[in-house]
């Protein structure tokens, strides 16, 4: 996909963090009435759904009329929020305080692939030619599951949801929770390489006339679609066939709106969160999410780093616990005290090597500020939950 390309810095900085990089502002970037839209992307597992529903959350409270739309099939947004069911309606969630006189409202949705899908086909065909589309068994097919349809669907239902809050007013902040993909940026290629497929050399062979030049290759023709026939099946090709004459007329809109979301996703109120782990690897995809981010002129806002290992208590070191728990003698009372003193060492060395792996980020990359979410005793499962998360989000001291 071919991009407008700016040179200008990207990213915005705070104070300096103990770690010795910049520490994320929360409050800052939720406040800041230029920002529009937040992006929570990282690899499957490192916590962006609980990041992008905390996130809304505390924007709301704040005064913001946020929506947050989430792709993680497990659903655990839905039941933070109290609602039972989630789906491509934004709906209300109840028990949102936007405080004296904030105002502020959240909504939240699931992205409904299928569904996003079929309402593209709805806007842009005629009802006859919308239903030739929808019916096909082609159709059904790339609608619901080929490679890069969920991510390419988020990219449309964002851009849907955007063009409606800016003709209506209904949202001022949309914060989206992007699909769990290991490759990186699944979630800005899929567009293209959806796309590219629907318009590809390949699907314009199988619609190549019988007529003009194109006799010059019906031998040829002939010998492909026999061979995919045999292959495919003779039904299945029909049904590729039939699909892609009737969904001719839409390869310009697709590649049109890819185009446009993409550009959205460039601009100034846009702002990128990277999340992650403590984690070697959940690091590293970090760094790789920062750089392809950067490749692309992305608004980057920052790094969260999710699930970190509380700080102990007191100032005493593993080695020093270590020596100190050899000097006890065998009996219970000393055999629970060395015990403790051997997991105070263990919980320091891996505050020490969590520590170590965020200053090596940092120093790689210092241009990015970071938050630092420690990890809480239990799963979040309601809006106290998203509560405490934002506020740790935030740089608050845990309760």
């Amino acid at each position: 996909m071919t991009t407008p390309r700016r040179s200008r810095t990207r990213s915005r900085v705070g104070p300096q963090s103990l770690t010795g990089g910049r520490t994320l502002d929360v409050d800052r970037l939720l406040d800041d009435p230029r920002t529009g839209i937040i992006v929570c992307c990282g690899s499957g597992g490192v916590g962006k759904t609980t990041t992008s529903a905390a996130l809304a959350l505390r924007a709301a409270e704040r005064g913001r009329k946020v929506v947050v739309l989430t792709i993680d099939p497990a659903r655990r947004l839905a039941q933070s929020m109290g609602i039972e069911v989630l789906d491509n309606t934004p709906r209300p969630v109840a028990g949102v305080g936007g405080g004296a006189g904030r105002g502020g409202s959240l909504d939240a949705m699931m992205l409904d692939m299928k569904r996003t899908f079929d309402e593209v086909v709805e806007s842009q065909a005629s009802p006859e030619k919308a239903r030739q589309i929808l019916d096909n068994p082609f159709y059904v097919a790339l609608s619901s599951s080929f490679a890069g349809t969920q991510e390419y669907m988020a990219m449309e239902k964002l851009g849907q949801i955007h063009a409606d809050a800016q003709r209506d007013g209904t949202y001022d902040l949309i914060v989206v929770d992007t699909p769990p993909s290991r490759s990186a940026l699944d979630f800005l290629d899929a567009p293209e390489r959806l796309s590219s497929f629907l318009d590809g050399r390949f699907i314009k062979l199988l619609l190549a006339p019988a007529k003009g030049p194109a006799r010059m290759m019906t031998a040829g023709f002939g010998i492909v679609t026999n061979t995919l026939a045999k292959v495919l099946g003779a039904q299945v090709l029909r049904d590729m066939q039939t699909f892609v004459a009737a969904f001719d007329t839409l390869f310009g809109g697709f590649r049109q709106r890819a185009q446009k979301t993409f550009e959205l996703l460039q601009a100034d109120g846009t702002a990128f969160l990277v999340v992650a782990a403590p984690e070697p690897d959940a690091l590293r995809e970090a760094a790789y999410f920062v750089e392809r981010l950067s490749e692309d002129e992305m608004p980057l806002a920052g790094l969260v780093v999710n699930r970190a290992s509380p700080q102990p208590i007191g100032d005493v070191t593993a080695e020093g616990a270590m020596a100190a728990a050899q000097r006890l003698r065998k009996d219970d009372a000393d055999s629970r005290t060395a015990g403790l003193l051997r997991l105070h060492a263990d919980r320091v060395r891996m505050v020490e090597r969590e520590t170590l792996l965020r200053q090596r980020f940092e120093a790689a990359h210092p241009q990015v500020p970071t938050a630092v979410v420690p990890a809480l005793a239990g799963d979040v499962h309601d809006l106290a939950g998203l509560r405490q998360v934002g506020a740790l989000l935030a740089g608050e001291r845990p309760t």
